[in-house]
């Protein structure tokens, strides 16, 4: 069977099982990666074995059992491999949210980019704000935490209401997409195996980019269609006035506030630094690098923000150490749901591998020197997140097809390919999608507002985030050096 049908069946299973049958996405792509191992042929599974020897990932006797293996075990290797990869990652993102909030650091951010530029330029606070929070924490708890700031705000100056609410969307989505450890971006890094430190610093590039053009559309719109301050039941704005009392002196110093997030982008980054061609002969550099060689790592970096989350919680609130481990059970319940979703994308993508669609997906478009496989990957995922809604679930399903380019002679580093997937995840999206929800209730906004803002908006930060890396790719194929 043809590779193309096998993966039309596969993506028809997962989008059928999340809009026709209502199931969770998670057993959608397990079903999907249970569809696409039924119909790869035993042809197929031998030619990916013989590849995986070729490039010294398989042993003979590894390949002999890879192609007898039953299906069930195929899926469940795949699973396990991705939870391996990301499992920790995200547990700790998870939990590093939860103690964010907790202890006000959240909030202690957002007061202080507030006061730095002033309620006149509470917009631009908003924006770099919301982009910061989502990189370790969830974009859905970043627009609950920062809605009713917006509100508050815009009890001073209610014809900037629209424009609080879109700055807020315009930076936490990017981040969203775009920047690990969120779930989305650092499953896609690790399937095609971009160094996580690089895809945080051409995360945050294209997402401070896309966010700037995004600003400039949301005042725009802002004049054109004003969105007027209305109560909701899940932002009343009589609980206003008691959440922006709050003593500030009750919440936890900036620099500590900051540190759980801008930890581990340092440690990452850091270690990618001195990995690079141009710092491998400096001989200063050499203290310096056991010490970025262990805490670089990117599951010790996010322990050990954890960790200081957790502890600047314990402080702040006096916590002893059993009502702490209570309070992250909720933090770890919700990270282990989205590593499942994650993992079965992870069995999903892997299996479409070993049916050989980036092989016959290369055959129409080669790879070489060609920077149409970025406006590929950028539409391939942008049509499986108007169909089905999620961006994470889009992501997943998108780099599942587009994997085997990661290894490919693309002329350029396979980050560009990664950043053009997580820009593809941001247009189009409409009523079925949860986050539409979310944001139209939460703000008070009517389906039409949401539509012709929300909708807009994202679409027009997709598409900006397409051509920066087009341009990045094409005056900066390597910015790190060539890929060994």
């Amino acid at each position: 069977m043809d590779p193309l049908l096998i993966l039309l069946i596969g993506i028809v299973v997962v989008i059928g099982g999340i809009l026709a049958l209502r199931l969770h996405a998670f057993m959608a792509l397990l079903l999907g990666a249970l569809a696409v191992a039924l119909l790869t042929p035993a042809p197929a599974l031998q030619r990916y074995a013989d590849l995986q020897v070729q490039e010294e990932k398989f042993t003979q006797k590894q390949a002999a059992e890879f192609v007898k293996s039953s299906v069930g075990k195929r899926v469940a290797e795949r699973f396990g491999s991705t939870a391996a990869k990301i499992g920790i990652l995200i547990a700790m993102a998870a939990v590093i949210g939860k103690c964010m909030l907790d202890s006000g650091a959240a909030d202690k951010i957002v007061r202080s980019s507030l006061r730095l530029v002033g309620i006149e330029r509470a917009p631009i606070a908003f924006l770099g704000s919301s982009f910061l929070l989502a990189i370790p924490v969830f974009f859905d708890t970043v627009f609950y935490l920062m809605i009713p700031l917006g509100k508050s705000a815009a009890l001073r100056d209610a014809k900037k209401y629209g424009v609080y609410v879109l700055a807020i969307l315009a930076g936490g989505t990017m981040a969203h997409s775009l920047v690990p450890p969120t779930p989305g971006p650092l499953y896609v890094a690790s399937l095609l195996g971009v160094d996580v430190g690089k895809m945080i610093l051409g995360g945050i590039l294209v997402g401070c980019c896309t966010s700037f053009v995004g600003y400039q559309y949301v005042k725009w719109a802002n004049n054109r269609w004003p969105i007027p301050l209305r109560d909701s039941a899940e932002s009343p704005l009589a609980d206003l006035e008691k959440t922006a009392q709050i003593d500030e002196s009750k919440l936890p110093p900036l620099w500590l506030a900051l540190l759980p997030v801008m930890l581990p982008v340092i440690l990452i980054a850091g270690g990618t630094f001195l990995k690079s061609p141009w710092l491998k002969g400096e001989e200063s550099l050499d203290f310096m690098r056991p010490l970025f060689g262990f805490f670089g790592d990117k599951n010790v970096a996010l322990i050990a923000a954890a960790a200081i989350a957790m502890a600047t919680v314990a402080w702040i609130k006096r916590v002893n150490l059993k009502d702490l481990a209570q309070s992250m059970q909720g933090a770890l319940a919700s990270g282990g749901l989205i590593i499942l979703i994650t993992s079965a994308g992870g069995g999903f993508g892997g299996i479409l591998q070993e049916s050989g669609i980036a092989a016959r997906i290369q055959e129409l478009a080669p790879a070489s020197q060609s920077l149409w496989v970025l406006t590929i990957a950028f539409f391939a995922t942008a049509i499986v997140r108007a169909a089905q809604g999620s961006a994470t679930v889009a992501m997943i399903t998108a780099v599942g097809i587009l994997a085997g380019f990661g290894n490919a002679d693309l002329g350029f580093d396979p980050l560009y390919l990664a950043l053009a997937i997580g820009c593809g995840s941001k247009p189009f999206p409409w009523m079925n999608d949860s986050g539409f929800w979310v944001i139209s209730r939460m703000s008070g906004m009517t389906e039409a507002e949401t539509l012709r803002t929300v909708t807009v908006l994202l679409t027009v930060m997709g598409f900006v985030g397409l051509f920066v890396t087009l341009a990045l790719a094409a005056l900066a194929p390597f910015p790190f050096g060539s890929v060994q």
